[in-house]
Order: structure tokens, then sequence, then C-alpha cells
């Protein structure tokens, strides 16, 4: 039997999901299609609309060798297992000769555990998983959400949080998962046959095409214990969030809050002796904290040096002592331990790793108002680690809408551990770059404004001739506006600013959740929509009701943050530019991000404002501009609201 083409297959796959097939899609199944075959690597950069989850699904199920996928977002995963992936198995069926399988796979703590559900969480008495329910009585947010839990534990037939509509709070959840570590094991839990968790790993040993997270990849590469089955090829999609989302795994923290739960949970487990050292040492880590500083530790303080000893040495002995003793007195004693063991290893973890120092680390202290100091530590650097446990015995697809950096793919790749294209050795994974472009003709439908007379922004202070320009722009684009802001201060002070001085409704990012936000914004198109960083990247919203995107400053990280400024630091010990390597390139992927709201649909039309003159006055502001969408480009504010208003006059007509 002859094998079905490449051609053909996409083919069917795209019109069994009635779409239209995109020259850039093609050209994105081939490269996937070769990466496959001859086991290299590939980053694709494909823009919006080019249908790139299709360019890279069927070239993996024609593959016939297991796939995973890792996406970043809620979304993406459930486009991909809802409605991509059902589609297209249905379409490839005939030609394929199989009907491949496929799968979603989450770390533990994203499903029901039924023996936390029945048995209640092994807490402090006065944290009891329906104790809590009692006291709080049914009325209550977290009563509530705890009684809803346990209705839905009885029809689903996932156990998935995201399946959960409307979901529930973080503290409700908690009362019913675990964290692996926490977790009894399969063959020790009561409940283990039935086990949501352990369930959706059978269905991902089982299946061809696996989607995961990006969360649940870096823990697999992480830890060394393969969470993922075996595959031969991954591909990373939304790769642009890929190095922050594996920073986030390999950042560990200690708060007193959580020193002093685990301290709680070990006591009645081991000798009073043991007890009241980690007690004692928990006591002397709160003294220091209560004192902590904002900011980077380059050195660690002696006071808080002795203490983090003191926790490290208490925990270590902790840790031996539960492994020791058996108390049949306490109830369900096996999940009492496994939980006390989780909460006293995460801060020896944590503790050690600070204790022993390293180069590559950085460490600092935060302070939140309502619940005090932490203190964290963080990889200086993922690429070293990435390029080890990613790019080996496995064909890698990386993709996103955003990837070229500046005009060329040589920035991400770097932050992944790849050397600049082109270059081989014996230890150097060999890649290759392709931009498949977009099917939508960004100069004819979107403009690119600098509002170049403005002042530039300064880190404090309100900023009246941005409010004035903000007014003026909203006004002429009839509402349909999303506001993109770098911190939450700068759209709160825009949405009160504005809503007493315009008649279009403001909605606010905080005042409702994101999705209700988004659908209102959608619905209504006099309305605007002003936020912060989930916006950047997580509104879709193709037509009319978004037609003007306006950002307030090119979103630099700020120059406290410890973690960036440690990397600019780095490079520029090595002879490198920090400030484009790391700033420049961070604010480069989030304006390409914010900018990619605009045009989601061949038929939209628009402007995005830029109210930071720097994007055309200052050296960096080209390769800024590079990254971003090839709109028409303009500094020349009465071309903008005149276009504005054209634009809007159009969509009136079309009663829209």
């Amino acid at each position: 039997m002859t094998k079905p083409s490449l051609p053909d297959l996409l083919h069917a796959a795209v019109s069994a999901v009635g779409g239209t097939e995109r020259p850039g899609q093609v050209a994105m199944a081939e490269a996937v299609a070769e990466a496959i075959d001859d086991t290299s690597h590939r980053l694709i950069q494909a823009g919006t609309g080019t249908g790139k989850s299709l360019g890279y699904l069927v070239p993996a199920l024609a593959h016939g060798e297991r796939v995973v996928v890792a996406t970043a977002t809620l979304a993406l995963q459930r486009q991909l297992v809802e409605r991509d992936l059902p589609r297209t198995v249905d379409a490839l069926h005939p030609q394929l000769r199989r009907r491949p399988q496929f799968a979603m796979l989450k770390g533990r703590s994203n499903y029901l555990c039924l023996h936390r559900l029945h048995e209640g969480a092994p807490q402090d008495e006065e944290e009891g998983l329906f104790d809590q329910f009692e006291a709080a009585t049914p009325t209550s947010k977290l009563g509530k959400d705890l009684l809803r839990l346990r209705d839905w534990a009885d029809e689903t037939e996932t156990g998935d949080r995201d399946d959960l509509t409307p979901g529930v709070s973080d503290k409700a959840w908690s009362q019913i998962s675990v964290s692996s570590r926490e977790c009894l094991g399969a063959t020790k839990c009561a409940y283990g046959a039935e086990c949501f968790a352990e369930a959706a790993r059978e269905r991902a040993k089982l299946a061809d095409v696996v989607v995961t997270n990006h969360a649940l990849l870096a823990i697999d590469a992480i830890e060394g214990a393969p969470v993922l089955p075996q595959h031969e090829v991954l591909i990373v999609d939304e790769a642009h969030e890929l190095v922050s989302r594996v920073t986030g795994v390999a950042t560990g923290e200690l708060t007193p809050g959580q020193v002093n739960r685990a301290v709680k949970r070990a006591a009645k487990l081991v000798d009073e002796k043991t007890a009241d050292a980690l007690q004692t040492a928990s006591e002397s880590f709160e003294r220091v904290m209560e004192l902590a500083l904002p900011g980077r530790l380059e050195q660690i303080p002696e006071d808080l040096g002795y203490a983090l000893m003191s926790l490290r040495d208490a925990a270590r002995n902790v840790i031996s002592a539960i492994g020791a003793t058996r108390d049949k007195s306490v109830h369900d004693e096996d999940a009492v331990r496994k939980q006390a063991l989780a909460a006293v290893e995460s801060i020896h973890t944590v503790a050690e790793r600070i204790t022993n120092g390293s180069e590559y680390d950085v460490v600092w202290y935060e302070r939140h108002d309502r619940f005090g100091a932490t203190l964290r530590v963080a990889p200086l650097s993922v690429s070293g680690l990435l390029r080890e446990k990613l790019f080996e015995d496995r064909s890698v697809v990386l993709t996103s809408a955003t990837l070229k950096i500046g005009g060329d793919f040589n920035g991400v790749a770097a932050s992944l551990g790849l050397s600049p294209e082109g270059v081989e050795g014996d230890d150097v994974p060999v890649w290759k770059g392709l931009d498949v472009g977009s099917p939508f003709d960004y100069p004819k439908q979107g403009i690119l404004y600098v509002a170049k007379h403005l002042a530039t922004p300064g880190r404090e202070g309100t900023r009246g001739d941005m409010m004035d320009e903000l007014a003026e722009l909203i006004e002429a684009a009839g509402g349909r506006t999303l506001g993109l802001f770098s911190s939450m201060r700068g759209a709160k002070a825009a949405a009160e600013e504005l809503r007493g001085r315009i008649d279009n409704p403001i909605l606010l990012q905080g005042e409702e959740t994101l999705g209700e936000l988004i659908k209102a914004f959608a619905a209504d198109p006099k309305t605007c929509l002003f936020g912060t960083l989930s916006l950047w990247q997580g509104v879709d919203v193709p037509g009319p009701s978004c037609q003007l995107v306006v950002m307030d400053r090119i979103p630099f990280p700020r120059p406290d943050d410890p973690l960036m400024s440690a990397r600019q630091k780095s490079v520029e010990e090595h002879g490198g530019n920090g400030f484009m390597a790391v700033a420049a390139t961070h604010a480069a992927l989030l304006m390409a991000q914010g900018a990619g709201r605009l045009v989601r649909a061949s038929g939209d039309r628009g402007v995005v404002a830029v109210l930071d003159p720097r994007l055309a006055t200052a050296r960096y502001g080209s390769f800024l501009r590079a990254t971003l969408p090839d709109f028409w480009y303009t500094t020349d504010r009465n071309q903008v609201r005149r276009s504005l208003a054209a634009i809007d006059a159009t969509a009136q007509a079309d009663g829209k």
C-alpha cells in the first residue's frame, strides 16, 4: 500500500475543520515532517491565521510514533483536544488506515484526589476538609465551592480541574487535590484503582499524541523521574513562553507561613526534641523575615545564613525521624505522614539550595502587603538545562507567532541553549529556523502609530499628555479599544481618569473574571478593556470590537526586578549587551504579542498605538519595530485620528 502524501493528508484535515489551506501552513507541515524524518530540530514562526495547529498535527499523526505536544495556555490545550484532534483524526483515518489515539496529561495537582475527598485533608485539626465547610456554613464561598466539588466528583469522568465550570478558588481546590510528593501512590491508596490522575497517565501511555503543558514538560526535564511517556517527537507550541515557564518550575521559595505549617504537620509524627528543633529554627527564620527588605541578595546575610542552616538541619532530622516511626493513634497515618514529609522536604530542598550557594542561582526577597516577605531562589539561566534535557534523543519543533526577535531566531535560540543557526559541533543540537509568514496583509490591514510628540514616560507619576492622547484616540475610534498597560497601577489610573472624561464604557481587569471581561468587550463595540500582562497575550477578539490596541509604554522589565537585572548583568560580564539581550528582548516579545491582538481575521482593520516616543526616537526602537507585524508605520497624530474615524464609520455603516 502506498503511503498517503502529506499534501493529501493536510488537504483532508483542513477540509474537515472547514478551513482554507494556506501556503504558510503547507510549508510548516513539510518542515515538521522533515525534522521528524531526520531527527533534527526546527524553530518555526507562524503568524496568526496560519493554522499552525494542523501544520504540526498532520505530519505528527502521519509519522505514526508517539508525539508530545506541550502548550502554555489552557485555551490551546482545550482547542487541540476538543476540536482540532478529533476532527483531524476522523479526516485522516481513511487514508492512514488507522485511528490515532490522543490524550491530555497534566500535573497531579490538576486532578481531584478521591482519597482527599473521602478521607478529608490530613491537615491541622482546625483545617480539616469538611470541618472548614461546616464551620464556614454552606452559604460561604468556600462552603459552596466544597459542596459543589463533592457533587462534581460523582459525575466527572476526568477529575480534571479545568473541566469544572464555573471554577473554584485555589483554597477550595487545595482541599481535594495533592501534589506528586503528597500522593500515597496507586498501590498504597484505597482509591488507587479509581484515581483520576493515574487514569490520565494510563491513557497517555496508550496515546499516539499526548497534549500537555509547559510546566509538566519542565518537571519531566528537571526532576529526572519521567512523568511523560516515552516519545519520538516533541512539539512545543507557544514556545515564546517556554523559558519563563521552565524558570517558574525551577524556582524555589520559603515563607514563614509555609514553614509554620510544616512544623505543625510534622509535630505529631516525631519525638518532642526533634519537633522542638524545627520549631526553634522556624521562629528564628520568621524573625529574620520580619526585617527583610525587597531586593536581590548577592551575598547571603549572616543572620539569614544561620537561620537557613538551622532550618536545613532540623528539617533533615525530621525527615529521618518521620521515616523511622509509626503511630497507629494518628488517623489515616500514611496520608498524614506523606503530607508532612512533602512539606518538610520542600523546606529542606530550598534551604539547602540557598545555603550551598551557586553562581548559577539568583536569591532575593519579595514583600507583599498581605502575605509578608518571601525568600526566592531561581536559576540565572535555564538554557543549559534545556539544551541538555530537551534536545536529546528526539526531534523537537518549537513554534509560535513570535520567535524572531529583532529580525532573526538567534535570540530565542540562545535562551533555549542553542548555538546560532548553522553552527555545528559534537554537542551542539542542529536546528533550522523557518518563518512561514502570515496570511494577513498587515500593511493594508493595520497602522503602527508611535506618539512621538509625547514626553518620555518616567518611573513614577501620572502622564497627563498620555491621558489626553488616549482619550482622543478612543473617541476617534468610537470605543473598540484594548488598552495594554505595563503595570496594574497604570491600567487603574487610566480607567479612573477616563471614566470621568469619555462616554465609552471602560472595563478593567480584576473587576470581573478575565473570561467575562473579554466576552463583554467582544459583545459591545463601544466598550474599552484595560489591563496588564494576561491581556497582552490572552485576548482573541476578531472583528469591529477591537480596532485600536494601545500600549501605554514599552514594557521593559522593572529595573528592580532581581532575576532580570541579574541576567542582564551576567550577559554584560560575558562581554554581551545585557540591555538588548534581556530587557529589549523581553519587551520585544511582549510588544509582538500585544500587537498581535489587533488583526485576528482577514477582514480586521485597525491601529496599534504606542504612547511611548522611545519606539521612534531611541536606538533600540528599530530592533523592537522589527519584531512587530509589518504594519504601515506613522508618527502623524492627525493621520491616525482620521484613519480611526474612517474605520469606525465603516463599522457603523455595516451595523457593527
